[in-house]
């Protein structure tokens, strides 16, 4: 099979198409045929070992796992022995061990049924970022009916389903994004788009009950200031590769010191998979509550340009490797 890899810690220059022998699923484990794959930041972290101190966990000089990917969608090939609620033949999506490949393994818990009327290239672009928004906007921003709401960055992958998760909810939502994707972002529902080129949000005279931030271009204290008293910050902002170490660490530092002495919420958010979830939000495009927004799709052999597009942060919604 042919697979994207990596031996080495870099920029989307070293990846390489290299064929390898197809994995064999573990016990817990079913193998996929992938069918498309989503590209997501988390990929440039681990391909650049950025910020540095995660190479204490992905290996100190170079790579311990040498494939790249998770977002995966497929046709599932065969299963381990303890799996019993899946067969090959299976349409899914979740994640996945090397996405970026012809094949690749998944724990049998990390994937859901592929709806018949939602497309591969669809279902992959939705656990990573899709789930982030969901989980932050019902677990950790707890958002009610007629709530107001503000999405920074509401054109990216996160973003795009953020703004529509929110307006299924029943939330007000205003949506803060550049110049060229106002449009995009009040055809996806936002009651009101502001052009961070133009205003910062910070400057703004609304109070919202929740800041979902993607970007993390403002300060914690401009952060809450925007808040209702009791308003909640919910940040997964990571930053581009030219960040240092210092620039990831420090903001998240800071959010930790101050969360017990504020009366404004400011929990931290790991999004998790898992089927439910991901049947929630394959429930929610089914049902045309949810569009993704999908700017580009690449073959597999063009997957470093689709890094190279994701590190740039101007990415609009999700940008996904398509294998025939």
């Amino acid at each position: 099979m042919q697979a994207i890899v990596y031996h080495h810690y870099g920029p989307p220059d070293v990846l390489q198409l290299q064929e390898l022998q197809t994995p064999v699923p573990s016990a817990d484990q079913v193998l996929l045929k992938v069918s498309a794959a989503a590209v997501n930041p988390y990929d440039w972290h681990f391909l650049r070992g950025a910020p540095a101190v995660l190479r204490i966990f992905l290996g100190l000089r170079k790579p311990k796992t040498t494939r790249l990917g998770a977002d995966v969608a497929g046709v599932v090939e065969a299963v381990g022995s303890n799996v019993t609620h899946l067969k090959p033949g299976d349409a899914v999506f979740g994640t996945a061990t090397g996405a970026f490949a012809e094949y690749a393994c998944a724990a049998a818990d990390s994937l859901a049924f592929k709806p018949a009327d939602i497309t591969f290239a669809q279902a992959a672009s939705l656990p990573i970022a899709g789930i982030t928004a969901l989980q932050g906007l019902r677990d950790k921003g707890k958002l009610q009916s007629g709530q107001a709401v503000l999405i920074n960055g509401a054109a990216g992958g996160v973003g795009t389903f953020a703004v529509q998760i929110a307006k299924s909810m029943g939330a007000r939502v205003t949506g803060v994004c550049s110049t060229r994707n106002i449009d995009l972002v009040r055809s996806i529902g936002a009651d009101r788009v502001l052009d961070y080129t133009r205003e910062a949000f910070s400057h703004a005279a609304e109070r919202y009950d929740l800041l979902f931030d993607f970007i993390g271009n403002h300060s914690l204290p401009d952060c809450l200031r925007v808040l209702q008293p009791t308003g909640t910050y919910v940040s997964c902002a990571g930053g581009g590769p030219e960040k240092k170490s210092m620039e990831f660490v420090g903001p998240a530092l800071e959010h930790f010191i101050r969360a017990p002495f504020s009366r404004k919420k400011m929990p931290g958010l790991l999004a998790k998979i898992n089927p439910a979830d991901l049947e929630h939000l394959a429930n929610l495009v089914a049902t045309g509550k949810v569009t993704p927004v999908i700017e580009r799709t690449y073959p597999l052999r063009e997957t470093a340009d689709a890094i190279r597009h994701i590190e740039t942060g101007h990415a609009r919604g999700k940008v996904v490797i398509t294998i025939p």
